[in-house]
């Protein structure tokens, strides 16, 4: 038997030895070991964040979601949970809990699993520098990276670097993360029952994760609520209290607070060209968009009401599904007695849970229907009712062309059982629907500096993530003609101008055909001034002035205003919009017009902050003024503290492409379209953009634009500092807008005929600048110095001493206006479009 001493020179031997045994190895790891000293500056991987101007939170992108939160900001009940949980005694050791360590070896002596002794600093260790894989060697390493961060870092930093870098399933790194994740709160708003549902996820994230696995995860908390108690962190009352709440948890995305996808992506794409994809995603960028809430919101519902509205008059194309067809036998033994099996309200949940619905509309089930009305079953068996008003749009879609008569009853419309969309109205009155088959678009942007305002790419990114604002090239229309008139005001024409709108009849050789471009309508004035002739958008006299100018004139004119070249079509249908643009490319050309001739650039971006708040990027755009000032100060937010601010950044000039007389004339003449080209008529028609005076805005510019059988409608308009351009057409190019005929079911005011720009784009401009500005003051467009009015005779365009009704007063840069008085026979001063007076018609 051996005696007290003998078992102490063994002991002490084993001990050396294991020390011994410990230092070689170690000598040996020490070259494999990673290098600790990072874990002082850690650049967590956090998510690129997308926001508004006015700081409303777009997008998130990156796969690691991650919040990294300062460890006096994590509450002090998570911290309890963790330390009873995980490592009860980890401000006592040095790394390596020997109580710990020492049961963990003797279970595994004893053939007992007794845990694997990792403290807070192991699992550290483990998370940064190592794998999770199950080895002795692991460990080992893991036991000596854990002495080298405890000699380098405070507990309480160890501690932080554990909180914000665990893994908690869900790609959630980090408790602020997993508090977002699984409640949709901030940590601080937890209660007791959910801090122990997270605590107990780093054992086993995957499997003990509330969302996946509610009761396991519910057995784990208690285990941690079971330790806090031991332990005095918290009460046998408040113990009780949380161990009987229900497990809560579900998923949630991060908190969007502004919907607006399509700039999100477009934000996004920007990013990863800047950065590459590694970085945009993990270093917790913060980029500020130049979109404010208000208007892109407004955007985005005058884009979705524009194509519900042009959608809806085009006829109703039926239910989704029906979950109820007609029994046959009996069907045709009486057309009153239809055996219908009454559905139940699991088939009508599992039947709703099935439907896909974009934005706002909501899928139902239809369940009783009677005579001009309907009721339908929502999610939750929420029961409904559609009133005929809901309903009587409805009648039956032929063709892009032609609808059905207009129905008289519910059942003409929709049967039992019939799966379809709805939406709800503002007053809570539900209102059948459908989703649209056509496409649109709508950009915004200041004139002043090219900040894109709003930009909504198609009804929803959900349905489509094609950006139709910047991707879709299409036929662009009369929306040309600003640019094609711009340019005979460059070589010799005036607003007051002459031309002949006659029909015109070219022999084309290279075809073999006449060609025959025609007004649209089909109408024909004879001899009109310009500025009426592009206030009504006439299409011959576009052509007339085209070949005055010169083909290649009139490309060189336009390629200032942004347009490639080699994208214009080298051939006179170039005055009828043949050339296919972007709406952005559209509208930065018409900003030229509203800023007084400078080409401005579009850019979304207005600043990025890295992960620590510092600017580490800011727009400076090129500004539409002339002269400028010669420093301007980039703005931040005003929570931003002075630090952050960027030096004064020297200001940019914009490019003048086009004089400020000429830009002036072109957006006068362009109000005109709005307005009226002539004071002396009170109520006729004289523009095709008419519509636009129910915004009673008189310093508001715009033009319409539909292309050869209407596949493409445009409006683009602007103020001084806003220009807008809405699109509508389908993404099929074989489809046209189509026509409607009355419907009358609904009321006076609805849109019939022939869809163009001012009926199918219009409505969607409108709609969006009643909004945009409303908090603007009116600024009319004020002449630039070298402009003079004179008082011209309307059928003429020269000068007159007349104050009747024959007169107005017509704009002129200096040197253009007219220098010979009306005589009474004018038949002689009339114009061609060659810029000499006609003689007879030329085509």
């Amino acid at each position: 038997m051996f005696s007290l001493k003998n078992l102490l020179k063994i002991s002490f031997i084993v001990i050396f030895l294991l020390s011994l045994a410990t230092f070689i190895l170690y000598l040996n790891l020490r070259d494999e070991l990673p290098n600790v000293n990072s874990l002082k500056d850690v650049q967590w991987q956090t998510p690129m964040q997308i926001y508004s101007s006015d700081g409303l939170l777009i997008s998130q992108f990156g796969e690691k979601k991650r919040e990294p939160i300062p460890l006096e900001q994590v509450p002090q009940q998570l911290i309890d949970a963790l330390l009873a949980t995980e490592d009860d005694r980890f401000y006592l050791h040095f790394g390596v809990d020997p109580i710990g360590m020492t049961r963990a070896v003797l279970g595994q002596l004893m053939g007992q699993n007794k845990g694997g002794a990792s403290t807070i600093t192991m699992q550290v260790a483990r998370n940064f520098f190592l794998t999770r894989e199950q080895t002795y060697i692991r460990k080992i390493r893991e036991i000596f990276l854990s002495f080298h961060i405890e000699s380098l870092l405070t507990k309480d930093e160890i501690l932080s670097l554990y909180i914000n870098k665990i893994a908690l399933g869900h790609r959630t790194f980090g408790f602020a993360a997993a508090a977002q994740v699984y409640y949709g709160k901030e940590l601080s708003e937890l209660s007791l029952a959910q801090i122990a549902v997270l605590a107990g996820l780093p054992k086993a994230p995957s499997t003990l994760n509330p969302i996946r696995s509610p009761q396991r995860a519910k057995a784990r908390r208690n285990v941690v609520l079971q330790r806090m108690l031991v332990s005095d962190y918290i009460s046998e009352e408040e113990y009780l209290e949380a161990k009987s709440a229900p497990i809560t948890a579900k998923k949630h995305g991060a908190e969007i607070e502004l919907d607006a996808p399509y700039v999100a992506e477009m934000a996004h794409q920007k990013m990863l060209e800047r950065y590459g994809k590694e970085q945009a995603y993990t270093n917790g960028y913060k980029v500020y968009t130049t979109v404010s809430a208000k208007l892109q919101t407004a955007a985005q519902q005058a884009v979705t009401e524009n194509l519900f509205n042009y959608d809806q008059r085009h006829g109703y194309r039926g239910a989704i599904a029906s979950l109820r067809a007609k029994n046959n036998e009996q069907d045709q033994q009486s057309d009153t007695s239809i055996a219908i099996t009454p559905l139940s309200s699991e088939e009508i949940e599992q039947t709703l849970n099935s439907v896909v619905s974009y934005q706002n509309l909501i899928p139902a089930v239809v369940t009783k229907v009677d005579e001009q009305s309907v009721e339908i079953t929502l999610k939750n068996q929420q029961i409904a009712q559609i009133n005929w008003p809901g309903l009587s749009w409805a009648r039956a879609f032929i063709s892009d062309q032609k609808q059905d008569t207009p129905p008289k009853t519910a059942g003409e419309i929709l049967q039992y059982g019939d799966v379809i969309l709805v939406v709800q109205n503002p007053n809570g009155d539900y209102k059948l629907s459908q989703l649209p088959q056509a496409s649109a678009a709508m950009v915004s942007i200041s004139p002043d500096n090219g900040a894109i305002q709003a930009a909504v790419g198609g009804f929803s990114f959900k349905q489509s993530q094609f950006n139709r604002v910047t991707q879709a090239k299409r036929q662009v229309g009369s929306n040309i003609k600003p640019f094609i008139y711009s340019a005979a005001l460059e070589n010799g024409y005036t607003l007051a101008s002459l031309v002949n709108d006659a029909p015109i009849n070219q022999w084309d050789k290279s075809a073999g055909i006449v060609w025959r471009p025609k007004n649209s309508p089909e109408t024909y004035a004879g001899p009109m001034r310009v500025r009426l002739a592009l206030a009504q958008s006439k299409n011959v006299i576009a052509v007339r002035l085209l070949k005055s100018v010169g083909l290649d004139n009139i490309i060189d004119h336009l390629s200032a205003f942004g347009f490639s070249p080699d994208e214009l079509p080298r051939n006179e249908s170039l005055a009828l919009g043949s050339a296919s643009l972007t709406p952005l490319e559209v509208a930065t050309g018409f900003a030229t017009f509203a800023n007084g001739g400078f080409l401005i650039e579009p850019y979304l971006i207005d600043r990025i902050e890295n992960s620590e708040g510092e600017v580490v990027y800011q727009a400076n755009p090129a500004l539409a003024c002339q002269p400028c000032t010669s420093e301007v100060e980039p703005l931040l937010e005003p929570t931003k503290v002075e630090t952050n601010k960027l030096k004064p950044t020297q200001i940019k000039e914009a490019e003048r492409v086009i004089s400020p007389q000429n830009a002036f004339l072109i957006a006068d003449a362009l109000n005109s379209a709005i307005w009226g080209a002539d004071w002396s008529v009170a109520d006729g028609w004289q523009g095709t953009g008419w519509r636009a005076r129910t915004l009673n805005r008189r310093d508001i510019a715009g033009k319409t634009g539909t292309t050869n059988e209407a596949k493409d409608a445009w409006f683009s308009g602007f103020s001084k500092h806003l220009v807008t351009t809405s699109w509508i057409g389908f993404d099929d190019p074989s489809r046209n807008l189509g026509q409607t005929v009355y419907n009358n079911n609904l009321g006076k005011n609805q849109i019939t005929g022939k869809e163009f720009g001012a009926k199918s784009a219009q409505p969607a401009w409108i709609a969006f600048m009643k909004v945009a500005l409303e908090d603007q003051n009116v600024e009319p467009f004020e002449p630039p110095a070298e402009i003079v009015s004179v008082r011209i005779d309307k059928a003429t365009g020269k000068l007159t001493t007349s104050t009747n009704k024959t007169s107005q007063f017509e704009y002129f840069k200096l040197g253009t206006a007219p220098t010979e008085y009306v005589s009474q026979d004018s038949s002689s001063d009339i114009l061609d479009g060659s810029g000499t007076k006609q003689e007879e018609e030329l085509f």
